[in-house]
């Protein structure tokens, strides 16, 4: 795994583009300019791991799109120390943004295959989250709660198992709406049984699977 001076600048040049597009937190950009993108990336394939847009990594998944990952990790208002759940491990590259804030990730993931794959490879760059195999439409209760949860999926409501997860002041990023696109949501957990929420732009992700999404698949 090569980090080369060209991959650097392709960095710099995607980074120039987020800052462009309205991402506005400097440690996140920073974040974005030390991970390497194409190491997810097959070798045919680097010359796509620095555009701006979503890549498929197998199993009916993606790499999410630079300015996704950017806006979902600014409107999470991540602290350093945060305790951070993330719902769909993916390809691992959301949660080497959240380490690189100085985090303490636990990352669940659906698909085993992924799972597997992401768990052996992250190790390898040097990034160790807390890797787990599970429905995470239903969160990860044995470790609640968390300052912070970051869904990256697109859900059909708010899962309430998350909800009930949060501390109290803790906030949850979560895309919602139907198969083709998500409105995304900051909920904010203000009391024992109080929330607030705010909603952001539309993207488009892969459905969030389990009891408390799309259902098993």
């Amino acid at each position: 795994m090569e980090d080369s001076y060209k991959h650097k600048g392709m960095r710099r040049s995607l980074v120039r583009k987020l800052r462009e597009k309205g991402i506005r937190d400097k440690r996140i950009l920073d974040a974005i300019g030390k991970v390497p993108r194409h190491f997810f990336f097959e070798n045919a394939l680097i010359s796509h791991a620095y555009q701006d847009k979503a890549f498929p990594i197998g199993e009916g998944q993606t790499i999410s799109q630079p300015y996704t990952v950017a806006f979902q990790t600014e409107k999470l208002k991540v602290e350093p120390g945060n305790k951070i759940l993330e719902v769909g491990t993916g390809s691992g590259y959301q949660a080497c943004i959240l380490l690189e804030l100085g985090a303490e990730v636990y990352t669940i993931e659906y698909n085993k295959v992924l799972y597997e794959r992401t768990r052996k490879f992250l190790p390898l760059m040097g990034y160790r989250p807390k890797f787990f195999h599970g429905d995470g439409s239903r969160g990860l209760p044995r470790y609640a709660p968390y300052d912070r949860i970051i869904v990256t999926a697109g859900a059909p409501s708010v899962p309430n198992s998350l909800i009930e997860q949060l501390k109290i002041g803790g906030i949850l990023i979560i895309p919602v709406g139907d198969s083709e696109r998500q409105q995304m949501y900051r909920i904010t957990r203000t009391g024992e049984r109080q929330v607030s929420r705010e909603t952001f732009d539309y993207f488009s992700f892969v459905p969030l699977k389990g009891d408390e999404g799309w259902g098993k698949g």
